[in-house]
């Protein structure tokens, strides 16, 4: 059996096991430091500053801080780079996108009446991706533990007979029937049966519900490969105003779009001492779409000439989410010296009923320094509790154990951020850095992350041009499934962004 083949495999259909979990939710919660180069460049501490587009979606206060209307338009080159040490073996891996990073604009209505103390009012529209999911994460060992026990443990207790094609039951018939009436556990426990991969103890009784492997215990040659792709993205209108000259405020409506596919292949071999079964290849696609909801209420005071603080709190997103998935299997046998290959491909795509996710609100402090027109520095603080994260309905009995599971593994999180900039005539130097805590009361599972941003800017007049370098680093416990192989491979992860804004004074 050879490896090749299930790489064509993964281009025609891409993504995992289905089960909504915390890992799932942690995903759709979390937000990475995008937008405009400016922005990106101090490392987004812009709460009490405003002034820039991506700025509004940290503070929505930020857009009446602009004193004309302007627009940008902003790309992104990202490079991510996953080690992973897996039984002593060090692997690496490499994914680069190109996407677009932001795009809006802020448009300023002055108040003509001189004596009002409402000074103008803003009307912004800006898209920002709030996440990339491109990655590519490749494992490799000689592990201790046989994926074959994942299929064997979700088929203990299930009855022989609904393993068994009856009469003319077509391998996509049987998986289907099961996906309905049985769940996902028993479609892995088929798969695992029409594999060869284990046999019932008493074949001979169609209500025989204990199996045996037949994989010997011993040492795994393992290859793991994740891929994905996709992105998170952000949709806000925006309005603020300014009262007097100390104050600012705003509200943001933001409409939520996730777009993601996961495809994961395992691929393993073993020459231990009994083993009928050695080799063994494991496909499963993932699709998600998803829609949400949130909004955002914010203000910026002017408590001296140069010193300005930010308050921002951010609603919960109330996200609508759709899946559908894939799987594949595919084992060499060796039996009485004749050796023959099993494939097991339903070419059924499940499609799950839709579920709502809550992912938590944040409440987010800033603070700045303008130092005339020759620089600024500022820093901003956020808290997000992430036990918060809530699967619905929770009335089913599977959101309520994952709902418990995530109040139990995950806590609340603080980030720092902290920019700076320097003006030189025309033309501006920034840098920054961020830092934030894991969200796991573990931080074995996930470590802080840390990172620092550096960037130019050139100031035409009507137009400005913007470049940014931000670079991130996190490492994490990756574990391979969730039953049966549940071996963890430590992950670093460091990911490179390179962005370029192109904006314009209206």
């Amino acid at each position: 059996m050879k490896r090749s083949i299930f790489f064509i495999i993964t281009v025609i259909s891409m993504a995992t096991i289905h089960a909504q979990g915390l890992v799932d939710g942690l995903r759709y919660s979390q937000e990475n430091t995008t937008g405009t180069a400016r922005f990106n460049a101090m490392s987004g501490a812009f709460g009490a500053l405003g002034g820039d587009l991506s700025a509004i979606g940290i503070n929505p206060a930020g857009s009446a801080v602009f004193l004309r209307s302007e627009a940008s338009i902003s790309a992104s080159v990202t490079d991510k780079d996953n080690e992973a040490l897996y039984f002593n073996t060090f692997t690496k891996s490499l994914d680069s996108d190109v996407s677009l990073n932001q795009v809006g604009g802020v448009f300023v209505f002055e108040n003509n009446n001189e004596n009002s103390p409402w000074k103008k009012f803003t009307l912004g529209v800006n898209y920002n991706n709030t996440q990339n999911f491109d990655d590519e994460l490749f494992i490799a060992g000689n592990g201790n533990t046989s994926i074959s026990n994942f299929f064997l443990e979700q088929a203990q207790g299930v009855p022989l007979s609904l393993l068994q094609l009856q009469g003319t039951e077509t391998i996509a018939d049987l998986y289907t029937f099961l996906g309905e009436n049985q769940g996902v556990a028993a479609q892995n426990a088929f798969l695992g049966y029409q594999g060869f991969i284990f046999d019932p103890v008493d074949p001979n009784n169609s209500n025989n519900t204990q199996y045996t492997s037949n994989v010997a215990p011993g040492s795994f040659n393992q290859e793991y490969t994740l891929i994905s792709d996709g992105y998170s993205g952000k949709y806000t209108l925006n309005l603020a105003t300014q009262y007097t000259d100390d104050f600012y405020f705003g509200i943001n409506l933001n409409s939520h779009l996730i777009d993601y596919q996961q495809s994961t292949f395992l691929f393993e071999r073993n020459n231990n001492q009994g083993s009928t079964v050695n080799e063994i290849g494991f496909e499963n696609n993932l699709s998600v779409l998803g829609s949400g909801f949130s909004a955002q209420v914010g203000a910026i005071a002017k408590v001296a000439e140069n010193l300005r603080f930010g308050l921002t709190y951010d609603t919960p997103t109330w996200f609508i989410i759709s899946e559908e998935t894939t799987q594949y299997l595919e084992t060499e046998r060796t039996v009485n010296g004749q050796t023959s290959t099993a494939v097991v491909d339903p070419r059924v795509l499940n499609i799950y009923v839709d579920y709502e996710l809550k992912t938590p609100g944040k409440l987010a402090a800033s603070a700045a320094y303008i130092f005339g027109k020759s620089g600024l520095i500022s820093f901003n603080y956020s808290y997000k509790d992430f036990s918060e994260i809530t699967f619905k309905p929770t009335s089913d009995p599977v959101f309520a154990s994952e709902n418990a599971n995530i109040d139990n593994m995950l806590k609340g999180a603080s980030t720092y951020r902290l920019g700076g900039e320097y003006r030189f005539n025309d033309v501006s130097f920034r840098a920054g850095y961020r830092f934030e805590e894991s969200p796991y009361n573990n931080k074995q599972i996930m470590d802080d992350l840390n990172g620092f941003s550096l960037g130019l800017g050139y100031n035409f007049g009507n137009y400005y041009m913007d470049f940014s370098y931000a670079r991130s680093e996190q490492e994490r416990q990756q574990q391979l499934y969730s039953i049966g192989l549940t071996d963890s491979a430590l992950v670093n992860t460091i990911n490179d962004s390179f962005v370029f804004t192109f904006g314009l004074k209206l």
